[in-house]
């Protein structure tokens, strides 16, 4: 069955949600898609057309701004591109931002293949993105979160994700294989981000990241501790690692998380009005489960998301850098438009669509449940869906 064979009224559902956290206020441990039911049609509608496909623009794209990172983590899953001192040239990018915001793209995140603050030109390209009308989040180690971007471009942003993943220095030296001096320098520039956004009344969410892994496990009440009595973040999400077949490190590649399942209860008496601990449990059973993904065609990668390195090129899906078969084009040489409405990005639609063997694919992606939602709505709807 074709998208453009679906019954009218599936067409137009987009209100399918798996079960939420309540702590999870940002549904971080499912997705959005029920708030984009235009494109949801749109894409549902489109089918095996291409001239109906190719102008589906991505709700989301994760920039990478250099190449670079000062860290090297050991659960790190784009160690393979190896570290690149490159990055993206401010006024291409620049010129790329406008045409995105105005083809329909909504939101960035400069995360990446390296530390996005790292990038001489960060604070400008915040600006720019803010100009182009299009929503700006960022995830970063925070080593380089100085007081000229909290200043500058914390009040242009949505929300930052510090990655810290420990509660003690020595255990994120060792995670993070850096100086345990980073550790006191990353909570000193979220303390100061927390300040100015108090003082400022802003409304950008500050949020901690953690992986759980058998070397942190021990410090996450101690790291849950700090977020809310001395950091005052928004929230603390603690999430199950999830491997990259293409990175080099493979220390964590059979991590079993089933003596970690009921981590969350314990930390649930950290929660306050004003502080959430989001213990990704969805995620984690879905680790832990032998049960399958729930459906078998990624319908989000053409469609929905994109990805851009620091070199320019644009990616269809995050975990297949480097991959031939889901390189679109690159910025530094075409526009947007031409890159998304391209031939090789016509081969990936098809290529997804028809041929493409998810057990070649991370388990637990990022758009593992944008994946379930979709598939639902094409593949196993419920029964009589027209008596609402």
């Amino acid at each position: 069955m074709r998208f453009n064979n679906l019954p009218r009224d599936r067409r137009n559902t987009a209100l399918i949600q798996p079960t939420v956290n309540m702590s999870d206020n940002y549904a971080i441990d499912g997705h959005k898609l029920a708030y984009h039911p235009q494109r949801v049609a749109q894409l549902l509608d489109a089918g095996d057309d291409w001239e109906k496909s190719k102008s589906i623009y991505p709700i989301y794209i994760e920039v990478s701004p250099v190449g670079a990172c000062n860290h090297r983590c050991t659960f790190c899953g784009v160690d393979y591109i190896g570290y690149k001192s490159i990055s993206l040239d401010y006024e291409v990018l620049r010129e790329r931002l406008k045409e995105m915001g105005s083809l329909g793209v909504k939101s960035i995140m400069y995360a990446g293949e390296g530390e996005p603050l790292l990038h001489k030109k960060i604070n400008e390209i915040v600006q720019a993105t803010h100009d182009a009308g299009i929503d700006i989040s960022f995830t970063t180690n925070g080593t380089q979160m100085d007081e000229a971007f909290i200043k500058s471009s914390l009040p242009l942003t949505r929300w930052v994700k510090l990655s810290v993943n420990a509660g003690t220095p020595a255990t994120y030296a060792k995670i993070h294989q850096t100086k345990e001096r980073d550790f006191d320098k990353v909570i000193e520039n979220i303390a100061q981000a927390t300040r100015f956004k108090r003082d400022q009344n802003l409304t950008s969410t500050i949020g901690v990241q953690t992986l759980l892994l058998p070397e942190n496990a021990d410090e996450i009440e101690e790291l849950a501790r700090l977020c809310r009595d001395e950091l005052n973040v928004d929230y603390l999400v603690i999430k199950p690692y999830s491997h990259v077949e293409m990175s080099h490190n493979k220390k964590y590649a059979t991590i079993d998380y089933s003596p970690y399942v009921n981590i969350g209860e314990q930390l649930d008496e950290w929660n306050t009005d004003k502080f959430k601990i989001i213990f990704r449990e969805n995620s984690i059973n879905k680790y832990n489960s032998d049960g399958g993904r729930g459906y078998t065609t990624c319908y989000s990668t053409p469609f929905l998301l994109a990805y851009v390195m620091a070199s320019g090129a644009v990616y269809g899906c995050r975990d297949h850098l480097l991959d031939p078969r889901f390189e679109y084009g690159n910025i530094n040489e075409l526009s947007f438009q031409n890159v998304w409405e391209g031939e090789k990005r016509r081969k990936n639609v098809n290529f997804v669509l028809k041929e493409l063997d998810l057990k070649d694919c991370r388990k637990n992606c990022r758009m593992d449940e944008p994946n379930r939602f979709l598939f639902r709505l094409k593949e196993d709807p419920v029964s009589h869906v027209n008596f609402i």
